[in-house]
């Protein structure tokens, strides 16, 4: 019976425990093994080759506990004095990273690394090193950071190109499970372009069942030839163990923001200037489509990338640089791990007619400019930082962007916007009947003390109205 021939590892062809080996005819035949190595099945050369370019991270974080503000008041300081100051603790956490330059550059989770004060790397041989961090991507889960002192070249993985995995590959996890040191586990690719995973703003994810567990955030996920082709971030878990169902992002997204963060210190993605909705099975029979995938446009951003490109509402996205597009998540994440510059080419479909763009993949642009301030005054949005939403800070809030607008950036506590229930990411779309479409505006509407503010603002898609006053 005809088999597929098992994948090399480090020159060694991999044989069946039955005894079937392949012969260069393609066909099996029962052959004696003639020696150990013919009947030993092992990973240990591919465990030798990458495992010094896994590290262990280890974060501390000091925080400040806080202290109800009754407490400072001068009455109960004269008699408790320094008993009442919150005690400062200790964070500590730890997980994994992956060498990817060999001067020390570090891929690994935004969530193992974020608002760290200290960051400790200890290689598989023990050498430990500081580290700082150069820059995060809370929207892919990313972050880079460079070891200090290092004086040699040290161990780093190659990036694979992922979109060449398949399911049933073979693949190993190294990384630092609960802390108890670097840990390797195999099995293989289940499934590709995980959309579900709501761990990151673009799901498109690589699940295997090789064993991840709490520790392995920001750890590799390796090829049968030691290439990395994911950083392992999520866990499907119920009891916070590992059931079989793990989900790294893969090699093609960590190349685009490591590459953006180490020119720019920030992941800078090409702006589409569109958005648009999942074809469903109902949609597909509506529009006579022979199966439920592509994305069908439901707005274009006048200017936008898309407009210029020729994207009209209705159309129906299919490939991207020939990847196929099944919803929504793959469409941002295909434009996502393309770098800035060049172009991209679209195939859609208008009216049933197939159609081919070319569409340059710019970063979003600051315009208008964000112009942030913070509000005082007798408003109701003194306490508040606003900001006038822009192509890129919508981006960088992870939101879709639609039109000029004023966004709630920040709220500070005690303020009167704090005590309306106003919140960080609110539109404000009017003040006392008047429109606000810009800061100006904004602080045009609030000048003057009102005996009544009536406003309204946006959340979730869904407009609320307030009245203060009157």
């Amino acid at each position: 019976m005809p088999i597929r021939p098992l994948k090399y590892l480090s020159g060694v062809l991999l044989t069946l425990a039955a005894g079937l080996m392949v012969t260069s005819s393609g066909a099996a035949e029962q052959v004696v093994p003639s020696s150990r190595q013919q009947v030993t099945l092992t990973f240990a050369p591919v465990v030798k080759q990458a495992a010094p370019a896994v590290v262990n991270i280890y974060t501390r974080k000091v925080v400040q506990n806080q202290v109800p503000p009754m407490f400072n008041d001068p009455f109960f300081r004269r008699f408790f004095g320094d008993q009442l100051r919150g005690r400062d603790r200790v964070q500590n956490s730890l997980g994994s990273g992956v060498i990817v330059r060999s001067t020390g550059v570090v891929i690994t989770n935004s969530h193992v690394a974020s608002d760290a004060d200290q960051i400790n790397i200890v290689l598989s041989d023990r050498r430990e090193y500081a580290a700082k961090l150069v820059g995060k991507d809370d929207r892919s889960d990313l972050a880079v950071l460079q070891l200090q002192g290092v004086t040699e070249a040290l161990p780093a993985l190659e990036l694979s190109e992922s979109d060449n995995v398949e399911v049933g590959d073979l693949v190993l996890a190294i990384g630092n499970p609960f802390g108890v040191g670097q840990t390797v586990t195999s099995g293989i690719v289940s499934a590709l372009a995980r959309t579900t995973v709501n761990v990151s703003d673009f799901r498109s994810f690589i699940q295997t069942d090789a064993a991840i567990n709490p520790g392995n955030s920001g750890g590799a996920l390796i090829t049968s030839d030691g290439r990395l082709i994911g950083i392992n971030t999520a866990i499907y878990s119920g009891n916070g163990g590992s059931v079989g169902i793990g989900f790294a992002i893969p090699s093609n997204m960590v190349r685009s923001v490591l590459v953006s963060i180490l020119k720019e210190g920030k992941a800078v993605r090409p702006w589409l200037g569109a958005s648009g909705k999942s074809i469903t099975s109902e949609l597909a029979k509506s529009l006579a489509l022979p199966r439920p995938t592509g994305v069908i446009v439901d707005r274009v951003v006048a200017g936008s990338p898309a407009d210029k490109a020729g994207l009209s509402v209705g159309d129906i996205v299919r490939t991207v640089n020939g990847h196929e597009v099944n919803d929504i998540e793959e469409l941002r994440y295909r434009f996502a791990t393309m770098p800035v510059g060049g172009k991209a080419s679209v195939e859609t479909l208008r009216n049933g007619t197939p159609r081919t763009l070319s569409m340059a993949l710019q970063p979003p642009p600051e315009v208008p400019p964000r112009k942030t301030i913070q509000m005082f005054g007798p408003a109701p949005f003194s306490g508040s930082i606003v900001a006038n939403l822009n192509p890129a800070l919508a981006e960088e809030l992870g939101r879709e962007y639609q039109e000029p607008g004023v966004v709630i950036m920040q709220i500070a506590g005690g303020t009167p916007a704090a005590g309306l229930g106003i919140q960080s990411g609110d539109m404000v779309l009017a003040i006392n009947d008047r429109p606000i479409k810009s800061v100006d505006d904004m602080i045009a509407a609030t000048a003057k003390p009102q005996p009544v503010w009536i406003f309204s603002i946006l959340r979730d898609g869904q407009a609320y109205t307030f009245q203060v006053g009157g």
